[in-house]
């Protein structure tokens, strides 16, 4: 059963975000349409477990490709009721593609933009990093990977999108390099931070640390956000004995604003 967490934080994220009224048909929608103005192709991928809603280049060929993996969305409406639907209410995450002029394939969240048979609400809370979840995006990286022969990918991952790049890097040999953006890399600190009920049947990076000494990572965090703090990322990174592979800044930003010229920064290294 659910344990539902409440904590005022939950509050200051859906109250910040002026579209919070839209409705999923409308989500869907604006997301389809910022494909469409940025020549992208929508798709859909489906796995053993959920579909997934794909946003990638057209004619997609090449060796090494960006992947976004998106944060979770629309999860609770308020502090106390949960979303029926996690698709995300703004575009903040998909607007960093425009920057990119690489191979780019944006990868939501189970469960966001179009449905699945495995879908519950456990999966946008409680069991949002689970085992189910990280083999879903793992096949999929597997499909895209044949489809495309792709040979490296870069994990880009938004929020709890960086806690899901993290652990699919701990168990890929093929991730050239692992970025996040506000990333919720220690979901046991996380909980305990916001005096909340823990993930329960989710995993959490920060145990899965010494299977990514060897993975070079980028992390961006707002020294401003409420949401996912820098106190997250340091509990994560403290837990490294080798950290000569991770790259961190704290920049001028709230949890969902404005990570944007930095992380044009490091579009430009991991080219």
């Amino acid at each position: 059963m659910i344990k539902y967490l409440l904590a005022s934080f939950f509050i200051l994220f859906f109250t910040a975000c002026s579209n919070k009224n839209l409705s999923v048909e409308n989500r869907i929608q604006n997301a389809n349409n910022f494909a469409k103005q940025n020549n992208l192709e929508v798709k859909i991928i489906s796995s053993s477990y959920f579909n997934h809603y794909i946003i990638e280049d057209k004619n997609l060929s090449c060796k090494q490709a960006n992947i976004y993996i998106e944060g979770d969305g629309l999860a609770w409406l308020n502090k106390t009721t949960v979303s029926s639907n996690p698709t995300p209410i703004n575009q903040n995450f998909l607007e960093l593609l425009k920057d990119d002029k690489s191979c780019k394939i944006y990868i939501a969240r189970p469960c966001q933009y179009i449905n699945s048979n495995s879908c519950s609400v456990e999966y946008w809370t409680n069991k949002r990093f689970s085992k189910e979840v990280i083999s879903s995006f793992d096949e999929v990286l597997n499909i895209l990977k044949d489809k495309k022969s792709i040979e490296k990918f870069n994990l880009i991952g938004f929020s709890g999108g960086g806690a899901v790049v993290a652990l699919l890097a701990s168990k890929r040999d093929d991730i050239e390099n692992l970025v996040t953006i506000a990333g919720n890399l220690d979901t046991q600190k996380w909980t305990k931070l916001h005096n909340i009920s823990p993930l329960e049947g989710s995993l959490n990076p920060s145990e899965m640390t010494s299977s990514l000494e060897l993975t070079k990572q980028f992390h961006l965090i707002g020294n401003s956000d409420e949401i996912v703090p820098k106190e997250i990322f340091f509990s994560y990174y403290n837990k490294f004995y080798n950290k000569k592979n991770i790259s961190y800044k704290i920049v001028n930003a709230s949890h969902n604003c404005c990570f944007n010229e930095e992380f044009k920064i490091i579009l430009d290294k991991i080219k």
